[in-house]
């Protein structure tokens, strides 16, 4: 793994616009618990039919199936702390290296760490909004909320507040933005995403730079072939960014 930590942290110096796409397995380290599991969050909320959490027809009917598990998932991010990796990628925005991050996650780790520049995607839950007037709300305020309210209601006119969560039945968001970004950068992170759930696995192809793929386990080819792919490694995604910052000394 050395070398391919030293071999990255080479290409990450010559470098001028870095862009990264994080899924799922970039926050594996960060102690969230999964959603299906025995243990997992759907378990913990006393939820025997999870399908209806996330449809967005179900919500506007009963909001409060959604908020019975967004509070357990809001304990457990309480508990979970931004990875290396998150903090690393937040050096490399601070050094000016970094133009900006596309998330599949809901999150907020990244933020959490220090980035700025993110674009979640499936959305997320670091801003809220008012179903009916559209006020926002930011994390803090809306998680107070949903703790003190079985469904937290807008000041302003009284209607659901909703996280920024792409339910299904939503389209997702920043698209355009997320080609975009692509398309300017010289370098493309793929980390903790095996490139299945579109339209995100579709945004590496869109750069012309070199594309470093980190991710334990399989990546599918389907919307990236390896041929694209200048560096694969497969391997614990903290370990090897500790490595590559250990040639870089970002952190």
């Amino acid at each position: 793994m050395q070398q391919e930590a030293s071999q990255c942290a080479e290409m990450i110096k010559k470098a001028n616009a870095i862009a990264l796409l994080s899924g799922a397995g970039m926050s594996t380290n960060a102690g969230i618990p999964d959603f299906r599991g025995p243990q997992g969050l759907y378990k913990r909320a006393g939820i025997p039919d999870p399908e209806r959490i996330f449809d967005i027809e179900y919500f506007y009917r009963d909001p409060s199936l959604f908020y019975s598990f967004h509070r357990e998932l809001l304990k457990a991010l309480d508990a979970a702390k931004p990875t290396f990796a998150h903090f690393f990628f937040a050096a490399l925005e601070k050094k000016g290296k970094l133009l900006g991050i596309v998330t599949q996650n809901i999150d907020a780790l990244h933020q959490r760490a220090g980035s700025r520049k993110v674009y979640e995607i499936h959305g997320g839950i670091w801003e809220s909004h008012c179903t009916k007037c559209g006020k926002a709300f930011d994390y803090e305020t809306s998680k107070r909320m949903t703790f003190e309210e079985e469904i937290p209601r807008c000041d302003n006119c009284g209607g659901v507040i909703k996280p920024d969560i792409v339910f299904f039945g939503e389209p997702v968001k920043h698209i355009d933005e997320c080609f975009d970004l692509a398309r300017k950068a010289d370098f493309f992170f793929v980390v903790g995403s095996s490139l299945v759930v579109t339209p995100a696995a579709m945004i590496p192809s869109a750069t012309s730079g070199e594309i470093v793929v980190v991710n334990k386990g399989e990546v599918s080819e389907f919307y990236l072939p390896s041929s694209r792919v200048a560096l694969r490694v497969d391997a614990d995604i903290d370990e090897f960014f500790r490595s590559v910052n250990e040639e870089l000394k970002l952190l």
